[in-house]
């Protein structure tokens, strides 16, 4: 079926304008409805009502020249141009410039003017025009772009930036919504950025399970609670390399669905009274790889009527797309940028932390160590057994005590900035916990007592030997130490179904209200310490090796009253074994 064009013969001659009417109306190529007008008056009145495709304007009219009819209609009725072929009596070549420089599309001389010739004339103006209109369509399509796109690229900051895509997508598209959906490392995704809030809970339910056939917890389409639409995805891989699908023309487009660039992979079903979805990949450059990274989607959406998608909109969409990617990527590349420079921000504090701490506190023993060794130099003539006994003890105390210090900061140093590998074992804390205790006692001495209470089921933990022996060692050694004065130090082991819990209890110096907040970072100890020596890495210590067993430690402590630490640990591993005790 031909497209019907509208035609508008101006000539003060009615045998001409037949003689025009009969050659149009025999082109086997086009179709045409063709209305007349014997003056300028008249023709510009049908102009006002009728929007015409091509005018056939004789040059010379009983009301005014061919030329003043000419202007009229290109400036004042019309915003954008429409086609002119002039027709004169005269082959005037003087006339035929003017009117070619006013913008006519052709000059026909009306004596020389055969079927052929004016059918030619005819279908040429009515091409120029549609690639002229073609044209301007382009120009303004990538200036609302160019702008959309640098609306989006004005900010580093991922939100705002899919914020900003979102809103400037929809007033480009006018749809009722815009969304970006991105996919998570799991296969799963989530809806992170919507022009409209009210449709935040839109979701992707079915994951995309790169050919594995995994089926999300609920069928494409379904409806889920809380008004929340479902959309599906098939489990095939994403192709954006696809090509546009074709439209054949503003007449005939594709209805319901229009997917671009998915292979045909992703299929949305809306519940909320839409079926007009336009979808395009958002993909991020791979470093590299010719094979681009699936960012996620960028969704148009309609669901105030039937939306009928035009190859414009799926192409100016993409083209968003695109820059949309460019702004993603840059964002995450500052994000990443920021978060290295923190990280190294952080390690030169760390180490300069461990310089000062490292610096203060091997002077102290140190010197103690420097001189026990110079007094058996100089004097062990003089000094009998128990003398020298004590000396030797003070040098192999203060050793221990750097060779300590130097652990804790190996340790730290792995724990903060290494992450080590948690290896759980099936551990009987009993047995555990009771041989680290006689240890303290063979080296705590004649001031402090260590009590041992045990309630509940120990059995069926899995665990880090080194770890546990880490937090242990710690919590007990802060206990011992900041209780200068001696007394009891009770440790407790209670046993749960599903966790362990210990608590260590001192009646030692306390901790300030002020101090406890930062207690459990490196190198933070409380302000009434005075000169009792230590790193305040004990807790932070700790803390680690009990987040790398996904439990739980907490505080409490009175100055003056002493303190207590509690643990829970999960009987499970966070891998999921469990211990053959318990099963």
């Amino acid at each position: 079926m031909l497209d019907t064009w509208t035609l508008l013969i101006i000539d003060d001659c009615a045998a001409d304008r037949k003689i025009y009417r009969r050659y149009l109306l025999k082109d086997p190529h086009q179709s045409y409805q063709i209305l007349e007008a014997d003056c300028a008056e008249e023709g510009l009145a049908l102009c006002q009502k009728v929007r015409c495709d091509v005018i056939l304007l004789d040059f010379c009219l009983p009301d005014m020249s061919g030329l003043e009819f000419f202007d009229r209609i290109q400036q004042e009725i019309f915003k954008t141009s429409v086609p002119v072929i002039m027709l004169t009596g005269r082959g005037d070549e003087e006339i035929a410039v003017q009117v070619m420089k006013r913008g006519a599309l052709d000059y026909l001389v009306k004596q020389n003017l055969t079927q052929d010739v004016l059918q030619l004339a005819v279908r040429n103006a009515i091409k120029q025009s549609c690639l002229q209109a073609q044209l301007l369509k382009t120009q303004e399509r990538q200036r609302l772009i160019a702008t959309t796109a640098l609306r989006i690229r004005q900010s580093l900051n991922l939100e705002q930036i899919l914020n900003t895509a979102v809103a400037e997508v929809q007033q480009l598209l006018k749809c009722d919504r815009v969304m970006v959906y991105q996919f998570a490392p799991d296969t799963g995704g989530k809806i992170v950025a919507s022009s409209i809030e009210s449709y935040s809970t839109v979701a992707l339910c079915d994951r995309v399970g790169a050919g594995t056939g995994e089926q999300g917890s609920r069928g494409a389409g379904e409806q889920g609670s809380r008004g929340e639409v479902a959309v599906g995805l098939s489990p095939l891989p994403l192709c954006p390399s696809a090509p546009l699908p074709f439209v054949p023309n503003s007449q005939s487009p594709m209805p319901y669905i229009y997917e671009l660039g998915l292979c045909n992979c992703v299929s949305i079903k809306e519940q909320f009274n839409s079926k007009a979805n336009l979808v395009v990949p958002i993909n991020l450059s791979n470093n590299g790889n010719p094979t681009p990274k699936l960012w996620g989607l960028l969704i148009a959406h309609h669901n105030s009527g039937e939306r009928q998608w035009q190859t414009d909109d799926a192409e100016m969409l993409n083209e968003v797309s695109v820059q949309l990617a460019i702004a993603i990527q840059q964002a995450e590349l500052l994000a990443q940028t920021q978060a290295a420079l923190a990280k190294e921000k952080q390690l030169n504090v760390f180490k300069s932390q461990i310089i000062t701490t490292v610096s203060h506190e091997y002077r102290t023993p140190l010197t103690s160590i420097l001189a026990a060794a110079s007094t058996l130099v100089k004097h062990s003539q003089q000094l009998d057994e128990s003398k020298q006994e004590r000396f030797l003890g003070i040098i192999e105390q203060k050793a221990r005590y750097m060779s300590k210090l130097v652990d804790n900061m190996l340790l730290v140093n792995q724990l903060e900035l290494e992450k080590p590998k948690f290896q759980p074992i099936s551990v009987d804390l009993l047995q555990f916990f009771s041989d680290l205790l006689e240890q303290e006692r063979e080296t705590v001495g004649d001031r402090h007592e260590l009590i041992f209470k045990i309630t509940g089921n120990h059995h069926g933990f899995w665990g880090d030997r080194g770890l546990l022996q880490q937090i242990f060692i710690n919590l007990m050694s802060n206990a011992i130490k900041y209780s200068p004065d001696g007394g009891s130090v009770e440790f407790h082991l209670i046993g749960k179904e599903s966790e362990a819990i210990f608590y260590i209890k001192d009646w030692g110096i306390g901790i300030p209200m002020a101090d406890r907040e930062n207690l459990f970072q490196s190198f933070s100890r409380g302000s009434n310490v005075d000169t009792i020596p230590g790193t305040g890495l004990g807790l932070a210590i700790a803390k680690a090796c009990v987040e790398l067993h996904s439990g739980n430690i907490t505080l409490s402590s009175e100055v003056g009253q002493g303190t207590k630490v509690t643990v829970s640990l999960p009987k499970i591993s966070p891998t999921g074994q469990l211990s053959p005790s318990s099963t």
